[in-house]
């Protein structure tokens, strides 16, 4: 069971992990095996926990520190869990913690493309997306409603940053992603999901956009939903690289929804089942 540490400032060193460094300098890009992430809620950090994920120290006020024993207990002896008033936890933080408890836990080493589409049917591909709310939003849209695999493009928002692990309800450390190296995107990244006998499809508002309702819609058993940027959608390039568009019917005038939303009704309608139509 991780160890109880009581601090007395909070210009403890020990800390700067949950409120000092950057999301860059937790990322620690030159040295992968320094690199961390912080982890917020007990509902979250019970996911990172059942997921494997190596816990390095914890964060709690005084006040939630027996209701969450049972997540310290699964932790190694030499865990420390850090513990300060509330208020003192707020301030350190710079705003009400959920619960009041936080961890920080190693940074899990990135996979392959190819592992991680071994055995994927249903895969989410995603090109540069910014907000970190989207894409936690929509990785946990994709954990409930089918998603196989997620890819990002180089240039895509980290999955593992704060905001966007809380917003995923942990789920991004449920779903297998990776990055796509930027030599290999787009073509190279579309030739090896078309190899694996993958259909690709970019929702994306073009004249030959096919509703994702359609009747005569055919994806095939292998799927590969693309989705662009919250600006513009998806490149040329990205477009160009897939065998079809897609659109979701809409009324009232509205020509598209934030991607976060457009991406679960797609889910739903194209992964639950193989296609709905």
């Amino acid at each position: 069971m991780a160890r109880t540490v009581r601090l007395e400032s909070l210009d403890d060193p020990r800390l700067d992990a949950y409120a000092r460094l950057t999301e860059h300098q937790l990322r620690s890009r030159l040295e992968p095996e320094r690199a961390m992430l912080v982890a917020e809620s007990r509902n979250v950090i019970d996911v990172a926990l059942a997921q494997g994920l190596e816990p390095l120290s914890f964060l709690v006020d005084e006040s939630h520190l027996a209701s969450a024993a049972d997540l310290f207990a699964r932790a190694p002896e030499e865990v420390p869990v850090f513990v300060l008033p509330q208020e003192q936890l707020e301030r350190l933080c710079g705003f009400k913690v959920t619960r009041g408890l936080l961890a920080c836990f190693r940074r899990p080493a990135e996979r392959g493309v190819a592992e991680i589409l071994d055995g994927a049917r249903n895969v989410v591909v995603l090109e540069d997306l910014v907000d970190v709310t989207n894409v936690g939003a929509l990785f946990r849209s994709a954990a409930a409603l089918g998603a196989d695999a997620v890819l990002l493009s180089p240039r895509c928002a980290d999955p593992l940053c704060r905001r966007a692990v809380r917003v995923s309800m942990g789920t991004v450390f449920q779903v297998p992603w990776t990055r796509v190296e930027a030599g290999a995107w787009p073509a190279a990244c579309a030739d090896e999901l078309r190899g694996r006998g993958f259909s690709l499809s970019a929702l994306a508002l073009t004249d030959d956009a096919l509703p994702i309702d359609d009747p005569g819609l055919d994806l095939g058993q292998k799927r590969a939903l693309f989705f662009g940027c919250e600006g513009w959608g998806l490149t040329k390039a990205a477009l160009a690289a897939c065998d079809q568009a897609l659109i979701i019917p809409m009324a009232r005038g509205v020509d598209s929804l934030n991607v976060a939303a457009s991406s679960a009704v797609a889910f739903w309608q194209l992964f639950q089942t193989g296609g709905r139509c």
